[in-house]
């Protein structure tokens, strides 16, 4: 008898046992999916991050000789080949960004100049994207050719232009580039949307 309750014991042990390793390996899985998915969203970030400036670098290199940016739209910066091959989208002509959204292309008056300036507009960036892409340092120089930027709630067809003078600094509304991490959150709520897009602005 002695013996059963024993063996009845143990059985029990081994049972508590294992049920509390399910419950380490249950915790630890969740724990090491969250750090994954923020690991994953830094990576999109940085990725995001080069391919503006590729992207950019690229358009300021090919119309270097010319007097404006006439020509730059999302489906002619395909045909141009200043876009990475890695932002082609499945459809034919457009362009995509490390979080899936789309990227599109456009010109603008600066300076009184038509296509005098163009922009590189990023959809479907989530919060914590949109406060980390504002806040970097995008070029304070006039090398830089960054004028501005701008943060939407919405995806951007034809956005309005911003009273961007040649002789200011690069500014976001009122407030001079970079942006400070406060004002960026205050400005990535965007209009209570899911996600936010973001514009850059350049010459």
């Amino acid at each position: 008898m002695t013996n059963l309750l024993k063996k009845n014991d143990q059985a029990g042990r081994s049972m508590v046992e294992m049920l509390g390793v399910l419950a380490i390996i249950g915790v630890l899985s969740v724990g090491g999916i969250a750090g994954y998915s923020r690991a994953m969203n830094k990576f999109k970030i940085t990725k995001t991050m080069d391919q503006v400036s590729m992207t950019v670098a690229n358009i300021r290199t090919l119309y270097s000789g010319q007097r404006n940016y006439s020509g730059i739209t999302t489906a002619g910066a395909i045909n141009m080949g200043v876009i990475p091959a890695e932002m082609e989208g499945s459809t034919k002509g457009t362009i995509q960004n490390a979080f899936l959204g789309q990227v599109k292309l456009g010109t603008a008056t600066f300076s009184n100049m038509a296509s005098g300036a163009f922009y590189l507009s990023y959809d479907g960036l989530g919060r914590e994207a949109c406060v980390s892409l504002s806040t970097a340092d995008w070029g304070s120089g006039a090398n830089s050719g960054f004028i501005g930027l701008t943060v939407d709630g919405s995806p951007v067809t034809s956005p309005a232009v911003p009273s961007f003078s040649s002789n200011t600094a690069p500014t976001f509304g009122n407030y001079h580039l970079p942006l400070s991490p406060a004002t960026a959150a205050a400005a990535c709520d965007c209009s209570n949307q899911a996600t936010c897009n973001v514009i850059w602005w350049f010459f």
